[in-house]
């Protein structure tokens, strides 16, 4: 490409879309996957493909398992702000942007923040959020960083076909226009401005992976197949097949549909006094479904860290909130791991952002004081207040001072009073109390 493939440090615009065109059909199958779209093959030996596609079954469980943990995911703000981050991202609509990259890179192992600079508006700095299946790059192992990006920042809505791609360099901005000359635009932050955020990153997978994982897909497909045979079964458990034996050949054939929903069937008997014989065919039972589908359930919710009430098999009791978070416990392991991951791209993107709006390439060193804050993964009822307010109430008698408002609010949730100062109650005044 122009200007940008002859830079020998770089892999080029060429070598990132081939990269783009072999992981691109995977993130949209998951997609596919998540928006219960997805066709899977037909497997099966007794349902014929026309009976079967007569009774497609369509199953959300992916859906509910990525679900389950992007709504838990709730971005609070950035902590030690030096920067103004803060107010960068009020500016990008972030009820939006953030459920947005969460929910992305949840699906699609990441996703990609496009920042780019707006003089013309009261907003300089514009976030923008782009699937995995719309960018990518060379990843710095190190920083988490772009050493070099690209991305299709429009297509066409019927062909797919790009219609603005871009390549992102630590200089420049180069756009191609389908139809027009391509056109750079020099980069002051000192970084390519496509920024990656990763679920779940590995030496082995520096993309991550995605929270629709193989075997999650496999009891999902496994579900469906069993929910299309108990549909097909359930015809014939609503009219059962009879039979007559010993019926004479040149009797009036009877009409087969009378003969099914008919509650009284006359059948007179031949010149020699004889009369058939009517049976009808043992029905199978459902009961084999249901616990096939229970089955499935079991195995999709271990793979989530759901469990079978979140798949809508309703326990007999209902559990406390106690009980929700000890079922939960992989559900809660796996969102403080994705805070962690989601968070470092969150803050690169923040680190990029101030580049670009100062206009200056900032040591990454000053960004090591501001923190991702996170909502707490479940919400605190009552008895939970109750028993941290008694932790904490021992804890600042022994080490006065030791919890404050912000380590409260971190495990509640429950943003109090500003500048509000623990009330220290000394063992001396608790005994002249009683």
């Amino acid at each position: 490409m122009k200007g940008v493939d002859k830079v020998s440090e770089f892999k080029g615009m060429g070598y990132l879309k081939r990269k783009l065109a072999t992981v691109r059909p995977r993130v949209l199958m998951r997609y596919r996957q998540y928006a219960s779209k997805y066709h899977d093959s037909p497997v099966g030996l007794t349902i014929p493909p026309q009976i079967r596609d007569r009774y497609r079954a369509v199953l959300g469980w992916n859906a509910k398992g990525v679900d389950a943990l992007a709504d838990r995911l709730v971005f609070r703000e950035f902590a030690n702000d030096d920067f103004g981050v803060n107010q960068i991202f009020k500016q990008n609509n972030p009820d939006v942007f953030f459920d947005s990259a969460v929910l992305s890179a949840l699906i699609g192992s990441c996703c990609f923040v496009y920042v780019s600079a707006d003089s013309d508006s009261a907003n300089p700095v514009r976030l923008q959020v782009i699937e995995a299946s719309n960018a990518t790059g060379v990843i710095d192992p190190i920083t988490g960083l772009l050493t070099e990006g690209y991305a299709v920042l429009q297509r066409d809505t019927d062909t797919e076909a790009p219609l603005l791609e871009a390549y992102f360099t630590s200089t420049e901005t180069w756009y191609y226009p389908k139809g027009g000359s391509p056109y750079s635009i020099a980069n002051p932050a000192g970084m390519p401005l496509l920024v990656p955020v990763i679920h779940r990153p590995d030496a082995v997978r520096p993309f991550g992976r995605s929270r629709i994982t193989r075997s999650g897909m496999y009891y999902q497909r496994y579900a469906k197949r069993t929910l299309e045979r108990a549909d097909v079964t359930a015809e014939f458990y609503s009219y059962p097949q009879k039979y007559i034996l010993g019926m004479d050949p040149d009797a009036e054939p009877m009409d087969a549909w009378r003969a099914t929903v008919s509650s009284l069937l006359r059948i007179d008997k031949d010149d020699d006094g004889d009369r058939p014989t009517v049976g009808q065919f043992t029905t199978a039972s459902m009961a084999p479904f249901t616990e096939q589908l229970k089955t499935a359930a079991a195995g999709f919710a271990g793979e989530m860290g759901l469990t079978l009430d979140d798949l809508g098999f309703a326990s007999d009791n209902p559990s406390s909130v106690e009980a929700i978070k000890a079922s939960h416990e992989n559900l809660r392991l796996a969102g403080r791991k994705a805070q962690r991951s989601l968070g470092s791209g969150l803050l690169n993107c923040a680190y990029t952002a101030v580049c670009l709006q100062d206009q200056f390439h900032y040591a990454r060193s000053r960004f090591v004081d501001t923190e991702v804050k996170w909502e707490p993964l479940f919400e605190a009822d009552a008895n939970t207040l109750t028993l941290i307010g008694d932790g904490v109430i021992k804890l600042n008698q022994a080490i006065p001072g030791f919890v404050t408002g912000e380590t409260i609010r971190d495990l509640t949730g429950i943003h109090g009073a500003e500048n509000t100062k623990p009330q220290i109650t000394t063992q001396s005044e608790v005994v002249s109390d009683d």
